[in-house]
């Protein structure tokens, strides 16, 4: 899974960016929000030595911008990467764990809507990568400016002050904090009492309007379906106009595997210019939990397996191997280690996937010579060694690479 997403990142220009696992408590406060789950519930928060606040990292949205003001790294548009463990403290269950993985796309420096699109085509490029792109959905809304913001949450909190009694308790709760939060709960009445009320949509400014439609346009254009979403808010305060989730039915209540949108007012908030963003994180671990219900196998872990009668004819074999994975370094070869029958050999081979045996034994070590067995069909075949390279081009329809 690792692998192929980074070749998807490669394809579409996004450098790999390693951050600390620990930051400073108010950085997180400050770009998450103070009275958003995460900060009041979930952080791993500590005192270190000199009693200043650190927590373990529940997201790499912050850590990223941090890193991207100190130094400086934002003056072109700039395309980020990284991947690593998220810490927050929840209860443990089916597709959510206190330490779980996460792998995040930032961008720097494009404020039109065809940065948005890029990030959502790489999701789309990555689900069908790894096969699972029939079981994900796409859901859009856009959240507007904070002026937008404003007006509708004060509609929103008016109207909803009518029905107090009948909301659930951390709705009540989230009236005087977090009025938004209140569209995504998952209370069925608080949801009735949602749906008959304002809609965000229609208080969204004229840029942020014209910025969804050029999005939907642009995305209706590259073949990504998607359904538009008027409660979706996401749980984070840096938000503004576009945000998405990418949620599938297939990992019960645990169903969104993918979430993002714009910030383009965090940059400027840690002390930057005035810089505009979009990114997404995506949970590994739920991932993996809907390749496997899918019934996604992973790929094998050998193309070549190599075979040996005993330590002299692996001594033998040694160089040989290693010349190999010089001229073809992207070939998975894997070499018998250990001893044991050519009966037991057979069986690892087999078991590893591979598409073809490279055996040396007495008779090979002897006259120079490999032989070459396909695993999956076809006819065994002894050649000189000097033309291995030749005879594995062939059967992989590759050309040797020589990067060693």
């Amino acid at each position: 899974m690792e692998a192929a997403a980074r070749r998807v990142l490669a394809g579409y220009g996004y450098q790999e960016i390693r951050l600390p696992v620990m930051e400073s408590t108010g950085l997180f406060a400050r770009s998450i929000g103070e009275v958003t789950d995460i900060v009041e519930k979930e952080m791993y928060t500590f005192e270190d030595r000199n009693g200043d606040s650190i927590s373990l990292r529940p997201e790499g949205t912050a850590g990223c911008v941090r890193a991207v003001v100190q130094h400086n790294l934002a003056i072109t548009p700039r395309r980020l990467w990284y991947m690593g463990p998220m810490f927050r403290y929840e209860r443990p269950q089916k597709g959510r764990q206190r330490q779980f993985h996460q792998l995040g796309v930032e961008a720097f420096g494009v404020a039109s809507p065809d940065q948005d699109a890029e990030i959502l085509l790489l999701c789309q490029r990555l689900w069908q990568a790894l096969g699972v792109a029939d079981d994900l959905k796409l859901e859009l809304n856009s959240i507007g400016n904070t002026a937008s913001r404003d007006r509708f949450r004060s509609e929103l909190v008016k109207y909803l002050q009518q029905y107090r009694g009948d909301i659930d308790e951390d709705s009540q709760r989230r009236l005087e904090t977090n009025p938004l939060r209140i569209l995504d709960s998952k209370h069925s009445r608080t949801q009735e009492i949602v749906d008959s009320g304002p809609r965000l949509l229609d208080f969204l400014d004229d840029e942020s309007r014209a910025d969804f439609e050029r999005l939907q346009d642009l995305l209706s254009t590259s073949g990504v379906a998607f359904e538009l979403n008027p409660k979706l808010v996401r749980g984070l305060d840096y938000y503004n106009k576009t945000v998405f989730e990418w949620t599938t039915t297939a990992l019960g209540a645990q169903g969104t595997v993918c979430g993002g949108g714009r910030y383009d007012g965090l940059v400027r908030q840690f002390g930057g210019k005035d810089v505009p963003a979009a990114g997404f994180g995506l949970g590994l671990e739920r991932l993996i939990l809907l390749m496997q219900a899918q019934g996604e196998q992973k790929e094998p872990a050998a193309e070549i397996y190599v075979v040996t009668s005993d330590e002299s004819a692996y001594r033998h074999a040694l160089p040989r191997v290693e010349a190999l994975r010089s001229a073809f370094p992207r070939l998975r070869i894997v070499q018998h280690l250990g001893g044991g029958s050519f009966k037991s050999q057979f069986k690892r081979a087999d078991k590893s996937g591979a598409a073809l045996a490279l055996v040396f034994g007495d008779t090979e070590c002897s006259n120079n010579t490999v032989t070459l067995k396909p695993l999956r069909g076809g006819d065994q075949r002894s050649i000189d060694d000097a033309g291995l390279s030749d005879a594995v081009a062939e059967q992989f329809e590759i050309e040797s690479e020589e990067v060693f």
